[in-house]
């Protein structure tokens, strides 16, 4: 497993940062690992290796900021995002399941897009694209990032405060947040009968092809 906490002491507040930034609404973020980040630098800000205050601003911050860069990118590029090839940075799919996500949802989609990956991040090109005045997107954006990069961010500085020797259960525990982040869209790809029927299908055409 990648060491997050050695990593976190590698790059600094100038590292967490450019990373919360970019997964929150650049299109080639969508990999980068939001929730046990956050939680990861909570945790080592309860060490003493980080300054909570600092570390919590500057994450919200740049969740913010982020997401308001996802807004630009979809107010400016619009539906040319929808016809553009997949890449290693860029899958349209992520693109349409936010869409159909940010629909069902409407504004409160941006607060709830913060913990799910892939979804976090183009949820704002999305509300870009569409309709959304940026004033209403703000709203969302600030409440969002206050819940998600405050919240997380405390929640690993307040567990590892409380709890002794709590860095011997870090790894499950970030297991456990990895697994509770993907679970939203495992559950919304596969909750009805047909996309369960379209998943073995083409799981089926890729054996054959094999």
């Amino acid at each position: 497993m990648f060491d997050l906490q050695s990593f976190i002491k590698a790059v600094g507040y100038v590292g967490v940062f450019s990373i919360v930034f970019i997964e929150s609404g650049l299109l080639f973020g969508f990999f980068l690992p939001g929730d046990s980040l956050l939680f990861t630098a909570g945790f080592l800000a309860s060490q003493g290796y980080l300054d909570i205050t600092v570390l919590a601003f500057g994450c919200f911050l740049a969740a913010v900021l982020g997401d308001s860069a996802g807004y630009l990118i979809g107010h400016k590029l619009g539906r040319k995002l929808f016809t553009k090839e997949d890449s290693l940075f860029f899958h349209k799919d992520h693109l349409v399941r936010a869409e159909e996500f940010y629909k069902k949802n409407g504004g409160k989609a941006i607060i709830l897009a913060r913990f799910m990956p892939f979804i976090r991040t183009f949820a704002p090109i999305v509300a870009g694209i569409g309709s959304m005045k940026y004033s209403q997107f703000l709203f969302y954006n600030i409440f969002g990032g206050v819940l998600w990069a405050i919240g997380v961010t405390y929640a690993g500085y307040f567990l590892g405060s409380t709890i002794p020797d709590v860095d011997k259960y870090l790894l499950p525990i970030i297991g456990l947040i990895i697994l509770a982040s993907v679970a939203p869209p495992f559950y919304h790809a596969f909750k009805t009968k047909e996309q369960r029927q379209q998943f073995i299908a083409a799981i089926r055409s890729f054996r054959k092809k094999k």
